[in-house]
């Protein structure tokens, strides 16, 4: 398997293939169960697409309010 500096990398074997997927697993996992806690509306055990998706609508919802708190600056605090 090439690398990115041109060597290559002896192939692993099977085992510790199956030990880097773990470990990659549990850390998508962890920070699947961060980003549960953060969203509003978010649980465990929800599917990470829906979660995603309610995401998406928070950060959406979060910039709306940016934009509207803003707007309102300008016109309370013209000066500033």
């Amino acid at each position: 398997m090439p690398h990115s500096r041109g060597h290559t990398r002896p192939a692993l074997s099977p085992l510790r293939r199956l030990m880097q997927r773990r470990r990659r697993r549990v850390v998508v996992e962890r920070k699947l169960r961060r980003l549960q806690r953060m969203i509003p509306g978010g649980h465990e055990g929800m599917h990470s697409d829906r979660l995603f998706i309610l995401t998406a609508h928070y950060i959406m919802h979060l910039r709306l309010q940016l934009n509207l708190l803003h707007a309102l600056s300008k016109i309370y605090l013209p000066h500033f």
